[in-house]
């Protein structure tokens, strides 16, 4: 293994620096993401009958102490809601994207890798292609069929790490799009919740 790391020279290392960023992106988001999901229909429960009671510095101290992006929708619906309703809407729509925004972020270096790593791992063995070529034609016509074998083998080495750095990143990036997807409808679900429940209140 160490011979094809050090033989495949700096392509190899690339394509191994792109695995440990991939990696780490998606360990961070993903733990993340399994953070900020909360019971969405519990917490607006005990959002509303605390504004239901009058507590809305107690609802809005609730929503500060819950991570997550439902939480930070319902803190700004509470925040604005002598807002018209309208209003209300318009800037709860722009917070929904925000925070769709904020959970998609970094997930284009999974992209990156996941389409980079192969053409990184083509181009290596293209690099041994060469010069086993080279080092053929330059010992004729004693040509050494290992030597020559043995670059092709490193060249092709980067093939395989880019193919094997960019299938997790690949896969990675659907788990997480998961799980923002399942994010996002919570997030959808409380503006929902909110705008009706403040429009009742308005009505009242």
């Amino acid at each position: 293994m160490n011979d094809y790391l050090i033989g495949g020279g700096p392509i190899m290392w690339l394509i191994c620096a792109m695995g440990a960023v991939a990696c780490c992106v998606f360990c961070e988001r993903a733990f993340q993401l399994h953070r900020e999901r909360i019971d969405g229909r519990d917490f607006l429960s005990g959002i509303f009958t605390a504004l239901r009671r009058g507590n809305a510095d107690e609802a809005v101290a609730i929503c500060e102490e819950t991570p997550g992006p439902v939480a930070r929708i319902v803190a700004l619906a509470i925040r604005r809601s002598d807002e018209p309703l309208e209003r209300l809407e318009k800037d709860l729509e722009e917070a929904e994207k925000s925070e769709i925004a904020r959970m998609e972020r970094r997930l284009a270096v999974l992209a990156m890798v996941s389409s980079s790593a192969p053409l990184a791992g083509l181009a290596g063995t293209l690099q041994g292609l060469l010069q086993s070529l080279l080092a053929f034609r330059a010992a004729l016509p004693l040509a050494d069929q290992a030597g020559i074998a043995g670059g092709l083998a490193l060249g092709l080495a980067t093939t395989i790490a880019g193919i094997v750095v960019a299938i997790p990143a690949q896969l990675g990036r659907h788990v997480l799009l998961v799980k923002i997807d399942r994010l996002a409808i919570d997030v959808r679900d409380a503006k929902s919740e909110c705008i009706h429940f403040f429009g009742s209140l308005s009505h009242g």
